[in-house]
């Protein structure tokens, strides 16, 4: 009996078709956290393996500003900006360490305003979510085998990225530190 793929299919288009807000469609109002936890959950629905486990929590976000990875909020209120790193936090952490995932968006911005690393964040997750469901709609229709397969090859290749991701990140601490420079 062929088992039906449909869901994988369906999400694989959906995620293609998926693009973080544009910057200038994000809430310009400030947030609270209810309202930032409800925000999120729609802007990353995606991403969630289960519906039933939250991507992002209250104790999460509260852990993120004590780690100074996320601004303090003002009077308890979360801007756009907040929204934004929370979008990349909570992309990234799945892959990177939270200290190496301050450390990223603390280097990247240093040239850059939270509009701009977006930007190019929104890009870069765009490319990465084509060039992957792309390939789950071609195995899609081979089965459960060629879907193994491409399973293990796309652990694989983001067990590389991850490793290259962090020598990255631990060169340039490195030669922060050789240089004594803080961060």
């Amino acid at each position: 009996m062929d088992a039906d793929f449909s869901s994988l299919t369906a999400w694989a288009q959906q995620a293609k078709d998926f693009e973080p807000t544009h910057w200038d469609r994000l809430p310009e109002i400030y947030l609270y956290m209810d309202q930032v936890l409800s925000y999120m959950e729609r802007q990353l629905a995606v991403f969630q393996r289960n519906p039933e486990d939250p991507l992002l929590t209250s104790s999460m976000i509260n852990n993120y500003v004590k780690a100074g990875v996320l601004p303090r909020p003002e009077q308890k209120k979360y801007s756009r900006e907040h929204l934004t790193l929370l979008t990349l936090i909570c992309i990234l952490k799945s892959v990177l360490s939270i200290p190496d995932v301050s450390a990223l968006i603390r280097a990247r911005l240093q040239g850059d305003t939270e509009k701009d690393l977006y930007a190019h964040f929104s890009v870069s997750q765009n490319n990465a979510l084509q060039s992957v469901c792309e390939r789950i709609e071609a195995e899609a229709s081979q089965g459960e085998e060629a879907l193994t397969r491409l399973a293990l090859e796309l652990s694989i290749e983001a067990a590389a990225r991850r490793t290259a991701a962090e020598r990255i990140l631990g060169e340039i601490a490195r030669q922060k530190k050789d240089a004594g420079e803080t961060s």
